[in-house]
């Protein structure tokens, strides 16, 4: 039998029960009135953001890939190694560090160089090949250690240098191949036969019978020839003659005497027409007249014979004279006529020579013998060792990275081989027409990796400088291209997804910033904005814009940070 107490206990307990209950059931119940009102529209109340004073930062965002720089494909200008054989790879193309004068990789076992320069590789450099890409190739020889010119001339000193570095890489610099040798051996053997046989012909033609007492005349004519220029000679030599000199002797002998004898008479006169002189103060005495006439006479005669004699000197001086340049006019016609003699023997000689039928075989002798020698020459020229054109590729930039091999081993080559890049890295990505507009070259910009990190760029070129081979833009859009500027922590990231921020305009300090659907013009065309300074209360505050990003824009007025701007209203 239960006890009062816990009867009473059961009692309260049903009624606390019971009165809970019915709350629950009249809060669910409602009357009509109540759910209409319920279920009305709230008032109308206005939509706001705040004033923020912060730094504004317009930017253009970029969605592009994280690559190394600038890649170029290679391919090979020609063969590799001295014949057009099936080229196979033999050692593939190996991704990293590209450096100048490494071996890119190896066909039919032979090397393939990278070295650095613009003009590409085009032929096969043979020994006296010139131009630019020879020029080209000394420099790099030269940067290489392996020393040389720079005269752009493939000479014996470059082709040493060009031994002398594939050596140092284990291999040997393309030697003429055995057809090459076994044509030059062919070439040099045609120059002796034709040596041999213009040997032949021409002794033949010099023994002719035919033209041998040509060849006798002729060699009178030239030692006739010889006799008179060497009486000429002499002649020319001599003023006077033997016998001329004895005339010119007796004459001037015969012109002393006379003036011994015109001189002695002349004495004689003088001394007989001489008188005594009688002392002073004395008396004169008469003398007797002396005849002088016989005396006069002598000295008369004696000048008459010197003249005489004197005529006879100059007389004999110019006949021998006169006998000298006839017979220096006899020699010279004698010399003409010699020479004449000569002329006419050759001219002969030569004419037999040319009518007769050996003179023809000689002919033609000699220009074979020119033609084999012709074409020794031309052969010797492009003989020795030489660079296939397959054997070196010239790349604008070295050290390079290798980024990509388009070949394995065992591969035939075709196409390309590899592909090469910077060994920097850039992004490369495409921005709208418009607002391609606004970037220029040089601007500030920020990389974001996926995990939010960034990283400092600046932007290298935006349209065509920007395209990279083998990639196009879309429709309407314009290529950009971002340069890091440090490429610290961003190998991992090489091939992915990345969006940059292209800095195009910045406040230079924290500014009043309110959204743009906060700012209106009215009628006069001043900005205003509707400052909410109680509930549901706004009053107009003209600003001034300035620059605007993101969604927000820079203003001036009476405003303050943390006042409301209206946005819209409910």
């Amino acid at each position: 039998m239960k006890s009062p107490r816990r009867l009473l206990i059961g009692i309260i307990a049903a009624v606390v029960i019971i009165a809970v209950v019915g709350w629950g059931l009249s809060t669910r119940l409602r009357s009509p009135a109540d759910e209409a009102a319920r279920r009305a529209a709230p008032k109308a109340s206005l939509i706001t953001a705040a004033v923020e004073r912060r730094k504004l930062v317009s930017s253009v965002v970029v969605s592009g890939t994280l690559q190394y720089g600038s890649p170029l494909p290679i391919s090979l200008a020609g063969v590799v190694g001295g014949t057009s054989d099936l080229q196979r790879t033999t050692r593939a193309p190996r991704r990293g560090k590209l450096a100048e004068g490494a071996v890119l990789m190896e066909v039919n076992g032979r090397p393939v160089f990278a070295l650095r320069g613009s003009v590409p590789m085009h032929r096969t450099i043979t020994p006296g090949t010139r131009g630019a890409d020879i020029k080209q190739l000394q420099k790099a020889l030269r940067r290489l250690g392996f020393g040389g010119p720079t005269s752009g001339v493939f000479d014996q000193a470059t082709i040493a240098a060009v031994t002398r570095m594939y050596r140092k890489k284990g291999y040997e610099a393309q030697q003429p191949t055995l057809t090459d040798r076994q044509s030059y051996d062919t070439l040099r053997k045609a120059v002796q036969t034709a040596e041999e046989t213009l040997a032949t012909e021409q002794k033949a033609l010099d023994q002719g019978q035919d033209v041998l007492p040509l060849k006798v005349k002729l060699t009178n004519a030239k030692a006739d020839l010889k006799s008179a220029e060497r009486s000429l000679e002499e002649v020319k030599a001599q003023e006077t003659t033997p016998e001329d000199d004895a005339k010119l002797t007796a004459a001037d002998a015969a012109v002393r005497a006379a003036e011994e004898k015109l001189l002695t008479a002349e004495q004689d006169l003088a001394a007989a027409r001489s008188q005594p002189t009688a002392a002073p103060g004395a008396t004169p005495t008469p003398q007797p007249t002396t005849d002088t006439r016989l005396l006069e006479m002598r000295v008369s005669n004696a000048q008459a014979d010197l003249e005489e004699a004197r005529q006879a000197y100059g007389r004999i001086l110019e006949e021998a004279r006169q006998a000298r340049e006839a017979k220096l006019e006899e020699l010279r016609k004698g010399v003409r006529t010699a020479r004449e003699a000569l002329l006419t023997a050759e001219q002969a000689l030569r004419q037999a020579r040319q009518l007769s039928p050996t003179k023809l075989k000689v002919a033609n002798a000699k220009k074979d013998l020119a033609a084999a020698r012709s074409m020794v020459a031309e052969f010797a020229r492009t003989f020795g060792a030489s660079i296939p054109p397959g054997e070196v590729v010239f790349l604008p930039t070295l050290p390079a990275r290798l980024q990509k091999a388009a070949v394995k081993s065992g591969q035939t080559v075709e196409k390309e081989v590899a592909t090469v890049t910077s060994s920097t890295f850039m992004v490369t990505g495409s921005v709208e027409a418009a607002e391609s507009d606004l970037l220029r070259e040089g601007m500030s910009a920020t990389i974001e990796s996926d995990t939010g990190k960034t990283y400092p760029a600046t932007l290298t070129a935006v349209g065509e400088k920007a395209k990279v081979p083998g990639e196009e833009a879309a429709q309407g859009a314009q290529p950009v291209l971002l340069t890091p500027t440090s490429m610290k922590g961003l190998k991992r990231l090489s091939g992915t997804t990345v969006t940059a921020r292209v800095t195009v305009g910045a406040t230079d300090k924290p500014v009043l910033v309110v959204p743009v659907s906060a700012v209106i013009t009215a009628a006069d065309g001043k900005a205003r904005v509707r400052v909410e300074y109680a509930t549901d209360q706004t009053r107009d505050v003209e600003v001034r814009t300035g620059l605007a990003a993101d969604g927000n824009v820079e203003v001036t007025g009476a405003l303050k940070e943390g006042d409301r701007v209206v946005v819209s209203s409910a």
